[in-house]
């Protein structure tokens, strides 16, 4: 008799692990262009910082089929500012490989453009270029309203990693497997 107590406990619990694994994979917020699919194309952000400061120039274009890290956030947080650093330290390092890469604050935050230029003197940030666009993002790259922040890793206009956090969710730990994960665009050096 307590042999089919214990093998009902067992197939209870391995259901219930089994339905939480669904659950979470079913409830995985999704934002932006997904693994394996090609960008939408062209946007013109306003640039705050980069070659292009002060004007409306698509990062997308300028890049061309290079490796480029893509992030699109809601708002400067501390946590965002080490991705933007992480990010360029990153593209520094794979200069060679040509890499780019931009983070596109999905705001009309009143004052944003000198925020992020007092962020990227600060910082030291020397390749990530910054810029804004408006909330809903840009069309065609499905960003989803609910993400605080989209991080795309592409090549060749192909998207080969993608993360998407939630408001508050984005720590260190993640960002250390965003900036694990460039070893996916880039060609081994």
């Amino acid at each position: 008799m307590k042999t089919h107590h214990i093998a009902a406990a067992l197939c209870v619990a391995a259901a219930l692990v089994i339905g939480n694994v669904y659950a979470e994979k079913a409830s995985a917020l999704k934002s932006g262009p997904q693994v394996g699919q090609k960008l939408a194309g062209p946007f013109h952000p306003l640039n705050v910082t980069g070659a292009k400061a002060g004007e409306k120039n698509c990062l997308y274009c300028e890049n061309g089929d290079k490796p480029v890290a893509m992030v699109f956030a809601r708002e400067v947080t501390p946590a965002v500012e080490t991705l933007i650093k992480k990010i360029d330290q990153a593209t520094v390092k794979n200069k060679s490989a040509d890499m780019g890469s931009f983070v596109v604050f999905l705001s009309e935050e009143e004052g944003l453009d000198k925020k992020l230029k007092n962020l990227a003197e600060k910082d030291r940030i020397q390749k990530t270029v910054l810029g804004i666009d408006n909330p809903a993002g840009p069309k065609g790259y499905e960003v989803n309203k609910d993400a605080d922040v989209t991080v795309v890793l592409y090549v060749n206009r192909t998207a080969k990693v993608n993360y998407a956090f939630k408001k508050g969710q984005l720590n260190d730990k993640a960002i250390d497997r965003i900036v694990g994960d460039v070893s996916k665009i880039v060609p081994n050096n």
